[in-house]
C-alpha cells in the first residue's frame, strides 16, 4: 500500500480544502483507530490531515455555562479540567475507559466518535449529556447532536469534507448529574458487551425533572431511550419507576449474538446497568444540594 500524503494545516479551512479535494483523505485527531485500519488493509487515504496543529481543536474551554472540547483534545487531558469533571463526571469517565492508558494519551473522543462503533464507550455518555458537536465543511459550519453522527457501523452522517471541530456539553442546573457504566468480559482494555449513560435533574425535593438514558452495544447505533427518561420524569426515583424505566430499556434492545454475549445477555444487563447508573448520576445530583 503506498504511503499517503501527510498534511497539518493549521486553519479549519484549510483542513476543509484538503478534506474536499481528496475523498479519500482522512482527518488525524490521535489516530488510534486509523493507523489501525490503515495497517490492517480496510482503508487507503490518499491523504491524512493532522488536526493538532490548530490550537481551538485542543483543550477544554468555557463558553458560558457551556464546555467546548476540542476535537484533537486527548481523552486523558479531560481529567485535567476540574470543573469538567466536576460537572460532567460521566462524560470524563467514559473517555477515560477507551483501550489503555497508552492509547487515551492519544486518543480523542472525536475519533471514538467518528469511528462509529456501536460500542464506543464516550459516544453513550455524550448523548446522554446532551452534547452536540459542530461540524465544519465546504458550506460552513452546523452544529448537529451527537446522536445524529453515527448512522450505522462504521459510517456516518458526516458529508464529503466535512468533519468535526468540536463538542458542547450544555449549561448544567443546580442539582444535575451524569453517570456512565460499562459490562466487559475483562477488567479493562475490552469492548463493551453494553454500556449505559444516565444524565438527570432533581430539584429541591429531590424530585427528577429530566433524564436522558443512552445505551451502546445493543443496537448498530447508540440508542437515547425516551421512553426510559420519560418514566423518570416527576418521581423520586423510587423503585416502581426504576423498574419501568428498565423495561423501557429493555424493550429499546435490538442487539446480536457473537462470542462476547447473547442478545438475551445483552438485554439482562442492559437494565441492571441502567438502574446502577441512574442510581450512580441521582447520588451525583444529589451531593449538590
Amino acid at each position: 500500500m503506498p504511503s499517503p500524503a501527510f498534511h497539518a494545516p493549521d486553519t479549519v479551512e484549510g483542513v476543509v480544502a484538503l478534506l474536499s479535494g481528496d475523498p479519500t483523505a482522512r482527518p488525524l485527531g490521535g489516530g488510534t483507530d486509523l493507523i489501525v485500519q490503515m495497517r490492517s488493509g480496510r482503508i487507503a487515504p490518499g491523504a491524512v490531515v493532522d488536526l493538532k496543529r490548530i490550537a481551538a481543536l485542543s483543550g477544554v474551554r468555557r463558553e458560558g455555562d457551556v464546555f467546548v472540547i476540542g476535537a484533537a483534545t486527548r481523552c486523558t487531558a479531560l481529567k485535567d479540567n476540574a470543573d469538567l469533571c466536576a460537572a460532567w463526571p460521566g462524560v470524563v469517565e467514559a473517555a477515560n475507559l477507551i483501550g489503555s492508558v497508552q492509547v487515551r494519551n492519544r486518543a480523542t473522543m472525536a475519533g471514538n466518535l467518528c469511528n462509529a462503533s456501536p460500542a464506543a464507550d464516550s459516544v453513550p455518555a455524550l448523548v446522554a449529556a446532551g452534547a452536540t458537536c459542530v461540524v465544519a465543511g465546504p458550506a460552513g459550519t452546523r452544529e448537529v447532536a451527537v446522536q445524529d453522527i453515527p448512522v450505522s457501523p462504521g459510517k456516518t452522517s458526516l458529508a464529503s469534507g466535512e468533519f468535526v471541530v468540536e463538542f458542547r456539553l450544555p449549561a448544567r442546573g443546580a442539582r444535575a448529574g451524569d453517570a456512565y457504566l460499562r459490562s466487559i468480559p475483562r477488567t479493562e482494555m475490552d469492548i463493551a458487551v453494553v454500556g449505559v449513560g444516565a444524565n438527570l435533574d432533581l430539584d429541591a425535593e429531590g424530585t427528577c425533572t429530566a433524564a436522558r438514558i443512552a445505551l451502546g452495544a445493543v443496537a448498530p447505533t447508540v440508542v437515547l431511550v425516551e421512553a426510559a427518561g420519560a418514566a423518570l420524569v416527576g418521581t423520586k426515583l423510587d423503585d416502581g419507576a426504576l423498574s419501568a424505566m428498565v423495561e423501557a430499556v429493555t424493550a429499546a434492545c435490538a442487539p446480536i449474538d457473537d462470542k462476547r454475549g447473547t442478545v438475551a445477555y445483552r438485554k439482562a444487563m442492559a437494565g441492571v446497568l441502567a438502574k446502577r447508573t441512574v442510581q450512580i448520576a441521582a447520588e451525583r445530583a444529589g451531593a449538590k444540594a
